[in-house]
């Protein structure tokens, strides 16, 4: 006998098959009962007839309970009216019948859902969410790969932040002082001048006192770099990929997305170009919008969430004020009060999702950045010049430089946008926030 994924059960119209799995609903109708079966894979409904199961099996039957897991023999057939497929028991055993179960259909508050992380995930609401940032991940190594990056791993133990942040969490490190990873792109930038084309992805760590709905203390960051590649051919590579992740998740979670009530209309724009705008142009639009940022301001969540709302498609901001962004992004040579940068924001007020920029390739200009970004840094010395912890970045400029460009995405930004989710904390299945360690 066939021991079937309910994902593949339509492969067995007819046949007796084994189905191992959950109870996540059940009601009765006096002689028959109908039990909703999840096992992972989808969920699919079990019809108990008292007429096909024996007399002991029928009040066995009557024990279940929410989430209680069981084995069912039986014949798949196909829903008379629907695109549906279900199961006709002929047998059943309880690997467990569960306790009551303390998540009920009832309403229930964030922080209950949270303290009950662990059982919450099984709600078919969740389940479609990391159903789906699974195929956003899957994506991203596919895109990758069929594109000559490779996947190098950087670590998570630093020395010191790779942005003008103090924001890190840090540790003691036999004596010395080490953060937690904020990024791996300076690390990828000394891999790039061996393989060309890489990536990273992994968790990452920001110490922000944040309570946005779009900041996480641990998520996780894909990271990529490019040897030889100016702004232009970095938003390329970007655009080709976020719309590579959209059509994978269009091609292979549509129940998933039903499961959400996600309207799927601004996912399809996604095969339109993406617009590209510079951050001047953006300012001018928020003031006619009613925001007061200032010309030299980095865009807050506020603004990216009026300026996204304008837009059916992902928008590239590009050429932001030097002083708003990270010292080793490259000047624009026709404005040294921009930085060749784009932010690419998803639309219906989702925001920033990937930013990169082209990176400085030039030594001295390099350490001239290093030397105004050291008072921000305690990994810097004292004396003037990059401490210890620094040279080998420098190097980089030293031995074959070449221009470069790389961008990082937030995983949990980008299945948020995609799922229709408000906050991210329900993007990843143990979510880390300033008040929240546990489960």
């Amino acid at each position: 006998m066939n021991k079937v994924l309910i994902t593949n059960i339509a492969k067995y119209v007819g046949q007796e098959i084994e189905l191992n799995g959950w109870v996540a609903n059940f009601r009765s109708s006096g002689k028959i009962a109908f039990w909703q079966i999840r096992d992972g894979s989808g969920f699919c409904q079990a019809i108990l007839d008292v007429k096909v199961l024996s007399e002991e099996k029928w009040q066995e039957a009557q024990k279940v309970t929410l989430e209680s897991s069981v084995k069912i023999i039986g014949v798949v057939a196909k829903h008379p009216k629907k695109e549906e497929y279900e199961l006709q028991v002929k047998d059943f055993s309880f690997y467990q019948i569960a306790k009551e179960y303390p998540i009920s259909k009832k309403d229930h508050g964030p922080d209950f859902l949270l303290d009950n992380r662990h059982l919450w995930l099984r709600s078919s609401h969740q389940w479609a969410i990391q159903r789906i940032r699974n195929t956003l991940i899957l994506a991203t190594y596919e895109y990758f790969n069929q594109n000559n990056f490779i996947k190098i791993d950087s670590p998570i133990l630093t020395p010191s932040a790779c942005e003008g942040t103090t924001e890190l969490f840090e540790l003691e490190y036999f004596g010395d002082k080490a953060y937690l990873s904020q990024s791996g792109q300076l690390y990828l930038e000394a891999a790039i001048m061996a393989h060309g084309k890489v990536f990273d992805f992994g968790p990452v760590f920001r110490a922000e006192k944040s309570k946005t709905r779009r900041h996480l203390t641990e998520f996780w960051m894909m990271d990529a770099e490019m040897a030889f590649a100016d702004l232009e051919e970095n938003m390329r590579v970007q655009e080709e990929l976020v719309r590579y992740m959209v059509k994978s998740v269009l091609e292979k979670n549509m129940q998933e997305l039903a499961i959400l009530e996600r309207d799927i209309k601004p996912l399809e724009n996604i095969l339109k170009p993406f617009y590209k705008i510079t951050h001047a142009e953006a300012v001018k639009k928020l003031h006619e919008l009613g925001s007061d940022i200032k010309e030299d301001d980095d865009m807050g969540a506020d603004d990216e969430t009026i300026l996204t709302k304008q837009y059916d498609n992902p928008i590239f901001v590009t050429h932001y004020p030097k002083g708003v962004k990270a010292f080793y992004m490259k000047r624009d040579p026709k404005n040294d009060s921009r930085v060749l940068c784009a932010d690419l924001l998803a639309p219906e007020g989702y925001g920033e999702i990937i930013g990169g920029s082209q990176r400085e390739d030039n030594f001295d200009e390099l350490r001239k950045r290093i030397e105004e970004f050291k008072p921000k840094q305690s990994a810097f010395s004292a004396q003037g010049g990059p401490a210890s912890g620094w040279e080998w970045y420098l190097d980089l400029r030293k031995y074959g430089s070449v221009p470069h460009s790389g961008f990082g995405f937030g995983l949990e930004r980008i299945t948020a946008w995609v799922c229709g989710i408000a906050h991210v904390r329900e993007t990843i299945p143990f979510p880390r926030t300033i008040n929240r360690l546990n489960p």
